[in-house]
């Protein structure tokens, strides 16, 4: 359609001054930014991204500590919750009406929309410190799968009982150096190939983990297992029970964790149908495919490792062989969490970018941008050295901090609560208008509360879980 210009009056007001032009133009959207040409599909490819990472690979540790019963159920709840909770927090993507409203480009915006005032400050402090968090969580996981190439190898070569440890320094670097190069992305938007690449990395590890559980609980042996997982005075001791079992939910809540950047998602969408319709059915098959996955990583896993299942199903060696397998099923992580690493941390990128330009609007430094490859991309000097920046402080935190189920732990609780519940309950309470002490009312409100509690718990358990590692901790001499 060619470009056209409308008159629009208000009601019966007359034409000025309350006249506005729309302009129609095939190129961008009703917001004047480039037309969106997002799907369901690659909206799901980028939930499915975000949301199968690192997590996966505790699943059965985390099942083991919980047991049979606990260990499904705990898996179907987060589920539940989080698909729910999405899905409002879908419909907050445009205020007041979900075809014509106002776009909220971020999660912070949305809040602002809806709640103000400090709400917006909290929203901003838990989204952040989340998505950072993130970022150093995926730098040691894939430094960890990248160091699990070598001893693989080196175990199939020498024997199980070989020393094969290695620092995991020189990984964490170059992950780093990478990240520096796939950081010159501009946003999501020209994001869709690399997320579809890593989904299907995650698939192909996920299913590899499946797999070689099933073949262990087949061909055996296998390890012990219980209704309440790891057994007090056998496995460890009461207290121990407590803490590791908080761990356990902690390591599910990160497992399922994504809401920080499903509004960015959203904002990727074309549209007619209506955003918000596309997004749950991208929800829906998302939380689904990654539940089924995911009970099947947990459940067999622990049935082929038992009480004794190690903190990271693919590196810490429940499996040595086929050794080849195990190679390529690594190799999928970290080229999925390449991709992942870069999903989570647009939204910081974009935060910081857009406060420069507001503040800077005349510097050539900050906002004028270079054309390259043939004017496809645009080259800006300050994205090149704030997210350079960025990736290397990140990744000297993650030589710094390397537990991985601790810190995974952490994660799970620093977000669950207020992004992942809190914020999508208060918003359509507001949205909706929903009566106060209603059913309705009562119901969220409940949801919010225990979900507090979880999360209050699970902070506890992981600060204490960090504290005793860094008790035997020399800094940047971390061997897996």
């Amino acid at each position: 359609m060619a470009r056209a210009d409308v008159d629009a009056e208000f009601g019966a007001l007359p034409a000025a001054p309350y006249r506005r032009r729309i302009i129609a133009d095939d190129s961008v959207d009703d917001d004047g930014k480039p037309k969106r040409t997002g799907t369901v599909w690659t909206a799901t490819a980028h939930v499915i991204t975000a949301v199968i990472g690192s997590g996966v690979l505790s699943l059965p540790w985390s099942t083991a500590q919980l047991g049979w019963v606990a260990g499904p159920a705990t898996l179907s709840v987060f589920a539940v919750i989080t698909y729910y909770t999405s899905v409002l927090l879908t419909d907050c993507y445009r205020s007041d009406d979900a075809v014509t409203g106002k776009r909220n480009y971020t999660y912070m915006e949305a809040v602002e929309s809806y709640l103000g005032g400090g709400q917006v400050w909290f929203c901003g402090l838990c989204q952040y410190v989340n998505l950072v968090g993130t970022a150093i969580g995926y730098t040691i996981t894939a430094s960890i799968s990248a160091a699990a190439l070598y001893k693989a190898n080196c175990f199939h070569k020498n024997g199980h009982s070989a020393d094969c440890s290695v620092y995991t320094t020189m990984y964490m670097v170059v992950f780093g150096i990478s990240q520096i190069f796939f950081s010159q992305l501009p946003n999501l938007h020209e994001m869709a190939w690399l997320s579809i690449l890593a989904a299907v990395m995650s698939f192909s590890y996920a299913t590899i983990g499946v797999g070689l559980s099933l073949a262990q609980t087949i061909a055996g042996p296998t390890g012990k297992t219980t209704m309440g997982g790891t057994e007090i005075g056998v496995d460890v001791n009461s207290a121990q029970k407590t803490w590791l079992t908080l761990q356990a939910l902690g390591n599910i809540a990160f497992a399922y964790s994504y809401s920080m950047v499903l509004i960015e998602i959203q904002d990727t969408v074309k549209s007619p149908p209506a955003e918000n319709k596309t997004m749950r059915k991208a929800n829906l098959m998302g939380v689904s495919t990654t539940t089924a996955f995911y009970m099947l990583c947990g459940c067999l896993g622990y049935s082929a490792f038992g009480n004794a299942a190690p903190g990271n199903m693919l590196t810490g060696f429940g499996f040595y062989e086929p050794f080849w397998l195990i190679d390529f099923a690594n190799v999928c992580i970290v080229v999925h969490l390449v991709g992942a690493y870069q999903v989570y941390c647009q939204p910081i990128y974009a935060a910081v970018e857009n406060w420069a330009a507001a503040r800077w609007p005349r510097s050539d430094f900050v906002v004028r941008k270079y054309p390259v490859a043939g004017g496809k991309y645009n080259f800006n000097m300050f994205r090149l050295v704030w997210r350079t920046a960025f990736v290397v402080v990140s990744t000297v935190l993650a030589i710094s901090l390397p537990f991985f189920n601790d810190i995974l732990g952490l994660l799970g609780a620093l977000g669950f609560w207020p992004l992942t519940v809190y914020f999508p309950v208060e918003m359509y309470l507001r949205q909706s208008k929903v009566q106060k002490y209603s059913k309705k009312w009562v119901a969220l409100q409940s949801l919010s509360f225990v979900c507090f509690v979880v999360t209050v718990a699970v902070t506890v358990a992981s600060v204490q879980g960090i504290t005793q590692s860094l008790k035997n901790y020399v800094p940047f001499k971390t061997k897996l």
